[in-house]
């Protein structure tokens, strides 16, 4: 299987279960666009085009969508990260329901919660927005000296080091995984839901004992101009993945809307947007 398959798979998916055709009036548009926006129904329409989306009107909530999307993606980035094991060995895991006091860096996080909530001083001052629930979480089990030691003896239970790296799964009595991603997936960028994104990057990044994860944000708006809104600047979020980078540049190129084409090509170029098929990959970096 190749990643070019596996994109094609994944747009498939969404076309059967996500995307939904809505009719108002004579405009007809998809459930990822703005209905308010000529320029939004315009990219959108012209997106599923290019993908080959078979058009249907059943109902399909925001929040479903949003939930749907984290799956899928969630499903393809399993897929396609295993197709580069040779790369980056380890055993993952991969997770929609996590929190992120689960992994290594952050396990520290579940006590002062357990503080907290019992302390209404504290609560009010605060709060509990550090406990970060992420749309998708990919982490990395510590290894056993079994493994360590597979080429050659590396490591030996009657040495005093290495004694503290939460990669070395004897090390702890309890061993947690270590948190390798944190993806926000954003089915489109409306009002406050690109600093969200923003919010929960800046928390992983404050409140980590260790390795900083990957952050990232996996979106649908078909909008370049609002997509800038959470991929421009630095220091939060690694990047901005589309889900159909390529479909996206051709079509605003054929409707030649060159105010959404100067912004799409300055966050690419400016390497703050690419697309899904480039997430496994910098992953394994």
């Amino acid at each position: 299987m190749s990643i070019a398959k596996l994109r094609k798979e994944y747009h498939q998916r969404i076309c059967n279960e996500i995307i939904i055709l809505h009719k108002d009036g004579n405009t007809i548009y998809p459930n990822f666009a703005d209905k308010g926006s000529i320029a939004s129904r315009a990219i959108a329409n012209g997106i599923i085009k290019q993908i080959g989306y078979s058009p249907r009107y059943t109902d399909l909530s925001g929040q479903t969508a949003g939930g749907l999307f984290e799956t899928i993606t969630r499903t393809f980035l399993e897929k396609s990260f295993a197709l580069l094991q040779h790369l980056r060995p380890g055993e993952w895991l991969y997770s929609t329901q996590s929190s992120i006091s689960d992994f290594d860096q952050y396990e520290h996080l579940a006590g002062i919660e357990r503080i907290v909530e019992h302390n209404i001083d504290l609560a009010t001052s605060l709060g509990k927005d550090y406990i970060i629930k992420p749309d998708i979480v990919i982490g990395r089990q510590p290894v056993p000296d079994k493994e360590i030691n597979q080429n050659e003896i590396i490591v030996s239970s009657k040495d005093a080091f290495p004694k503290l790296t939460p990669f070395r799964k004897i090390n702890f009595e309890h061993p947690r995984p270590i948190l390798h991603a944190s993806i926000s997936c954003k089915w489109t960028l409306r009002s406050d839901r690109g600093q969200n994104a923003r919010t929960e990057a800046l928390n992983l990044i404050r409140n980590r004992k260790g390795k900083l994860p990957h952050i990232v944000s996996v979106t649908a708006e078909p909008l370049p101009t609002r997509i800038a809104s959470l991929a421009l600047g630095t220091g939060d979020l690694d990047c901005v993945y589309h889900f159909a980078l390529s479909e996206l540049i051709e079509t605003i190129q054929e409707i030649q809307n060159e105010d959404q084409l100067d912004m799409l090509m300055m966050l690419i170029n400016g390497r703050r947007l690419r697309d899904i098929s480039d997430l496994p990959f910098d992953l394994a970096t």
